[in-house]
């Protein structure tokens, strides 16, 4: 039998259902879903308006090329324009966050007809070889080099680093919290120097929001958090409902210098993708997520802090909205497995972070559930410290 290449540490549990923020194995036993697909379940398992559009538009027509039209685009359209980033009006569906990452900087270069690219100490931006020459950690990026440069990492929230921002800079790329770094909220100052000294140079801002975006952070994209506006968004994760889809953001002045053939993707803006993103829209609209993710996150975090205030193996529990990470002075994944025998689904972030990505739907009993178990886990990894 054929077997399936495996480049994630397999958890040891068969997923055969998912509702709201709840999963069930195999064996009939529930979890609490923290850990999301990486945060793509935001709105939900399988949510029932993005599952009612998913089953019409698979009765109508699933693949249809771009250069057709079709009626679920013109509506996708109408319900994302309320909720598109600040002056940023045009918009190209792909698959993937990497993907549109990949898109992002294909438009820096063309534009500014520059080469270098910023980023920052600690970032993800994926997986393919453009999004991965700006992705922080060697781990990911060593064994495939060389890759496309020049490629030079900024401290993240550290101002007196930006001035190595130059005129030779064609872009700057930036999560509002680095996720995969450690749940790392960006500093406003920080941001308000780093969209001026972009602004100075003439290099593009490029914000990834593929994790942040859509509600998560308490705001539907994360950098108004800063009073700034990007020259370049990227989206992905919760946009598409748990469908896959990501997408890129520019404004008009940019889309005017695209060209017919500068890029494209066979699936990228495929009818059922199209078909959840004006979904999501609707959900994203009428359940007001984002408010809903900011006071829960409020909530969330301080149930955390005063369930667990008394251990000193804890560096800090932080976050933005519903994306939250709690700092240990050491690894996570004794804390990580613990948790997930008391039902609860968490991922790892940076080298020592516990992360909770839920879906908007958590409730206060979900995060007492989460927070006991954390403090299960976490009392279990300081033990095993002190021990040592």
């Amino acid at each position: 039998m054929i077997k399936i290449l495996k480049f994630y540490q397999d958890r040891g549990l068969k997923i055969v259902k998912g509702e709201g923020q709840y999963v069930w194995d195999d064996k009939g036993d529930k979890y609490l879903d923290l850990h999301a697909g990486h945060g793509v379940a935001f709105l939900g398992h399988r949510n029932k308006t993005v599952i009612s559009y998913l089953e019409k538009q698979m009765n109508e027509i699933m693949t249809l090329s771009l250069a057709f039209d079709t009626p679920i685009r013109e509506e996708m359209t109408r319900e994302l324009d309320d909720l598109k980033p600040n002056n940023l009006e045009h918009v190209f569906l792909l698959n993937s966050g990497s993907e549109a990452v990949e898109l992002a900087l294909k438009i820096a270069r063309k534009i500014t007809k520059r080469r270098k690219i910023v980023a920052f100490k600690n970032s993800f931006h994926g997986r393919s070889m453009g999004a991965l020459s700006v992705t922080w950690n060697k781990k990911y990026r060593e064994p495939f080099e060389p890759l496309i440069g020049p490629t030079e990492f900024l401290d993240y929230n550290n101002i007196d680093s930006l001035k190595n921002i130059t005129e030779d800079t064609a872009a700057v790329i930036v999560e509002p919290v680095q996720g995969e770094g450690g749940v790392i909220p960006a500093k406003k100052e920080f941001m308000k120097a780093l969209r001026e000294m972009t602004e100075k140079v003439g290099a593009l801002l490029i914000i990834d929001e593929v994790q942040t975006g859509f509600g998560r952070t308490g705001k539907i994209w994360a950098y108004q958090h800063f009073d700034i506006k990007p020259d370049i968004l990227t989206a992905g994760k919760a946009i598409g409902g748990g469908f896959p889809v990501s997408a890129v953001f520019i404004p008009e002045w940019i889309s005017e210098k695209i060209e017919e053939g500068d890029h494209g993707s066979t699936y990228g803006g495929n009818p059922l993708a199209v078909a959840a993103v004006t979904a999501a829209c609707k959900v994203a609209k009428s359940e007001k997520i984002a408010d809903q993710a900011q006071k829960k996150g409020e909530l969330f975090l301080k149930i955390l802090k005063e369930k667990l205030e008394d251990f000193k193996i804890i560096r800090e529990i932080r976050g933005l909205g519903l994306m939250i990470g709690i700092d240990l002075k050491v690894n996570p994944s004794t804390a990580i497995k613990i948790l997930q025998d008391e039902k609860v689904l968490s991922l790892k972030a940076g080298l020592t972070v516990i992360r909770f990505l839920p879906p908007y739907v958590i409730n206060q009993s979900d995060m007492e559930w989460a927070a006991d178990a954390a403090r299960k886990g976490i009392s279990e990894t300081e033990s095993k410290r002190l021990a040592s």
